[in-house]
Parts: structure tokens; sequence; C-alpha cells
């Protein structure tokens, strides 16, 4: 039901969380963190926090594995490398970098540390302290939206609206079904769903729908309420998916936004290699030569 308050909480943080061990892309994963996978010439990490800034969120929020403490490096200013390219004449690339640090303007970052491995859900929670009282994002390095307007924005939009719970949700086919959390759902308005519950990796006939789980939500305090009365323990990974579906069965209301753009997956190796592809295709500088290239090797 719509709510009628005068007042309307405002999303002005986003937790990132990238403390997962990145198992599927071993080995390279040792060494080089999936978030900081390129996309063309940008790490994956660097769509996200796009999105977000250009969502109208100000304040980003990373948990991290304490072994990892030294990534939050890549956003600071390098002068002294400025000034050695401009010595070498290195201007081009330092035009590069002088855009790629406008990207970060007005924004604040910070980092808190999941200490044990004890999932998705768990590592959210870590946030409790600076999110506080307040709705926030959250979005997985995994999942990136390429839209007119952003896929976070989207989903704010319908929050601002029902001041509940709001998870992204993308049509997918039959075939994949037993790979995602799929929705069971009922439609209120186009592209916004009233949750009953999620499906986790269903067969084709068992599926409520045809619509799955996207990485990115606007999650409320009532959400971190259910985190904390949860007995997180190793080998019990619980998702932040699952603490929803149990608060939509319990009564809560939860929303779906079927968000309008391209979903981008880069959570397994080949989803990451078409992701690549098709962003590099995609881009003006590369495109041209990228499909050229291709049609002369197939």
């Amino acid at each position: 039901m719509k709510k009628t308050n005068t007042t309307l909480p405002v999303v002005k943080k986003a937790i990132v969380p990238i403390a997962g061990l990145g198992t599927r892309f071993l080995p390279l994963s040792r060494f080089i963190p999936k978030e900081f996978f390129s996309l063309v010439d940008a790490p994956i990490l660097q769509y996200l926090i796009d999105e977000i800034k250009n969502s109208g969120i100000k304040e980003i929020i990373f948990v991290n594995r304490p072994e990892k403490k030294n990534e939050l490096n890549y956003f600071k200013c390098e002068g002294k490398l400025k000034r050695e390219l401009i010595k070498k004449g290195r201007r081009n690339v330092v035009k590069d970098l002088e855009k790629f640090e406008d990207t970060l303007k007005n924004i604040s970052f910070k980092q808190i540390f999941q200490k044990k491995p004890l999932g998705a859900a768990h590592a959210v929670w870590q946030a409790r302290n600076f999110v506080k009282n307040e709705p926030c994002a959250v979005l997985w390095a995994d999942d990136l939206v390429e839209s007119k307007v952003p896929c976070l924005a989207q989903l704010i939009k319908v929050f601002e609206k029902y001041e509940k719970p709001v998870v992204a949700l993308y049509k997918i086919p039959k075939e994949s079904f037993n790979f995602y959390g799929m929705t069971d759902g009922k439609k209120i308005e186009k592209n916004v769903f009233k949750i009953n519950r999620f499906v986790e990796k269903p067969k084709i006939k068992e599926s409520p729908s045809d619509l799955a789980v996207v990485g990115k939500y606007i999650i409320t305090p009532e959400v971190f309420d259910k985190l904390g009365k949860i007995s997180f323990a190793s080998g019990l990974d619980i998702s932040l998916t699952e603490v929803l579906s149990k608060m939509a069965e319990d009564g809560e209301d939860i929303y779906g936004c079927q968000f309008e753009g391209k979903w981008l997956e880069c959570g397994n190796k080949l989803a990451y290699l078409k992701t690549n592809i098709y962003l590099s295709l995609k881009d003006p500088r590369f495109g041209k030569e990228i499909k050229k290239f291709i049609k002369e090797i197939i």
C-alpha cells in the first residue's frame, strides 16, 4: 500500500560487499580481486561506482576482507604519477587520469571488514553501524546493468513510493531458471511487483515466474533487525534474498522492480567474457576494430 508520509526517507548510502573469495575465477583471483577485473579499460568496480553516483548517492561503504585492505588506494589521486607523465609528454594519459578523478568527486568511501567468511547476508550486516537507522542500497559486483536510467535509480524510485525493501528483477529464459533465485510475486503496476517469496534455483516446472533476482537492492532498518537475529555460522551461507523472502512469507511488504535495461553478468568466467566482449563492441573507441577482428577469426 502506498505511503502518505510527508517526509520521505532518503537513500544516501550504498553498501558494496567485496569480501568474497572469487572461487569461480581461481587461480587469477588469488592475486587480482574479481571486482578489479577489467571490462574494456575500467574495473568492474568502477562501473558500479558510476551507477551509484549517477543514482544520487554520495557515500559508499565497502565490506572487504582484511587481507585486501589496500584496495581503496585505487581511489586516491596520484599527483606524483601525473607530474611524471607530464614530464614525459604523456598529456593524453594525464587527461584520462583527470577524467577518472572527476568521477570520484563528491563521493566518500568507507571500508569495513568481514573477518570471517560467513556469507553474503553476514557481509551486509557488518555495515550496520555506518548505515545506522537509514534505508540504503546494496550492490554486488557480479551484476552490472546497461540502461538509460541507472538501475539503482529505478529501484530508488520504487522505494520512494512504497518505503519498503526493493529487489531488482530481470526476465530470463526458462533454460536458466535453475541457476538463479526466481520470483513469486504479484504485479501491482508497471514493472513493480509485490513479493510473496523467492525460490532458489527451481526446475522449469517449479519456477513461479520468469523473473530472476539481480544483485541490487534497497533495504531498510527492518532488514538489519532481521539480520541481527540470525546466528551466522561457518558453512552457512545465507543470502540477502533469503532474508527478504522470509520477511515476505511472514507478511512483511517487499517489492520487486523489473528494471528497464540489459543485465550484464560478471559472476562466472563465461558470463564475464561475454560482458567484456559486449562492452568492447559497444565502445566507440574500440568497437569497430573489435567487430572487424571477430569477423576475421570466426
